[in-house]
């Protein structure tokens, strides 16, 4: 059974940075489909980071520059770090996890889902 949790939300003020860290069990985030999803209150879940088995990367335009999404191997976790955040950073965030080789920033591309950690940017 697969399971993802998520830690390192917080709130911070406009500006500062935080790093989400997901770990798994009954899955091996190495060689696989992994993103990161985010949802904002009265928004729809919309996907900000992504990572294919090969290592490729894939942004939102909103987050690009900002966010860098990587995986521990020998940890098993998955991070997402967070810099020069403002408050439409506001969110849940989720960390997704594929079984197969599809990957992007759609939630159709992920079969397994952590519970989320909430990030609260104040200005």
């Amino acid at each position: 059974q697969v399971q993802l949790v998520e830690s390192g939300g917080g709130s911070v003020q406009a500006g500062g940075s935080l790093r989400l860290s997901c770990v798994a069990s009954g899955y091996t985030f190495s060689g696989n489909s992994v993103g990161w999803f985010r949802q904002a209150p009265g928004r729809e879940r919309e996907g900000i980071a992504a990572m294919s088995r090969n290592g490729g990367t894939s942004y939102h335009n909103s987050v690009l520059g900002r966010f860098t999404i990587s995986r521990d191997r020998t940890r098993n976790t998955l991070y997402l770090q967070m810099t020069n955040l403002k408050p439409e950073d506001t969110a849940m965030y989720y960390c997704a996890a594929a079984s197969t080789a599809s990957w992007g920033l759609r939630e159709s591309n992920y079969q397994y889902w952590g519970q989320g950690t909430q990030v609260t940017v104040s200005s």
